[in-house]
């Protein structure tokens, strides 16, 4: 199919969530369908390369999460809410859907199985659990660190904060991101669901096992994805969540990194098909 043909194949449209807040999806190609669950500072657009590609197999919701991109808000916020909006999608998609998710959105796609909607099949691309007591976890008041830069309107310094102290990002890593406007313009844009995200994460990350008990409503068979240049904290992540769930397996994808659903979709897309098709 040429681009121009899979461009029209594109439909946007919304859904309701059960708090009335509308969320904006886009929806392309044909075939089971696949809910795509960003990760955090990302939206659809972030995924738009990787839905072209899965569309091919796939009937494709590509949406943006609550606060960001097209799709609204409420006055409050929590994960609860979030999974309600997945299971907007979900009836909107007929009553059953599969999900990919990355980084933290694989955590939001697994909340949303263990809360028990009808997810047939789970992806994962690097849930980023912190289970060993070696791995470097963000720091411990994180959420107070990044509330506090957000109340005092420094919405620059909180994705600056969560990039050097969550993602690892070396500073002169991000000073060369502000050096490209539309890049760091839209990043600012997100910052207000930085919470969110700490929110989908829980306790998660403190260096300590799974919580069993917390994942057991996860029942879809599930493959976890990491890359082969990511720190081994992801890896230790994956095995431990793969032990822990009824049906699942873990694939490492050589020379990818953290990055890699958005700056190597081509690479990632084959896992998914292979994973949500067999």
């Amino acid at each position: 199919m040429s681009a121009a043909r899979k461009q029209a194949a594109v439909s946007e449209a919304r859904v309701v969530s059960a708090d009335g807040t509308e969320i904006a999806f886009e929806q392309s190609g044909s075939g089971p369908v696949v809910i795509l669950v960003a990760s955090a500072l990302a939206d659809r657009s972030d995924t738009a390369k990787l839905a072209a590609l899965l569309s091919e197999r796939f009937t494709v919701i590509n949406y943006d999460r609550r606060g960001r991109g097209a799709s609204g808000d409420a006055g409050s916020y929590s994960v609860a809410r979030e999974i309600d909006d997945i299971a907007a999608l979900i009836e909107h998609s007929g009553g059953s859907a599969s999900l990919f998710g990355s980084s933290s959105g694989a955590v939001l796609a697994l909340r949303a199985a263990a809360a028990g909607l009808s997810i047939d099949r789970l992806a994962l691309y690097e849930p980023p659990f912190v289970v060993a007591a070696a791995d470097n976890g963000p720091p411990r008041d994180l959420a107070q660190q990044v509330t506090t830069l957000l109340e005092q309107g420094r919405d620059s310094d909180a994705v600056k904060y969560f990039m050097t102290k969550v993602q690892g990002m070396p500073g002169i890593a991000v000073l060369f991101m502000k050096l490209m406007p539309k890049v760091w313009a839209n990043l600012i844009g997100l910052a207000r669901t930085l919470p969110y995200d700490i929110a989908v994460m829980g306790g998660t990350q403190q260096g300590k096992p799974l919580n069993a008990a917390e994942w057991a409503g996860v029942h879809a068979t599930t493959r976890v994805l990491t890359g082969g240049k990511s720190p081994v904290a992801f890896q230790r992540a994956a095995r431990a969540l793969t032990e822990l769930l009824p049906e699942a397996d873990h694939r490492t994808l050589p020379g990818l990194n953290h990055g890699a659903v958005v700056m190597a979709p081509k690479k990632v897309a084959p896992q998914i098909t292979e994973a949500l098709q067999k």
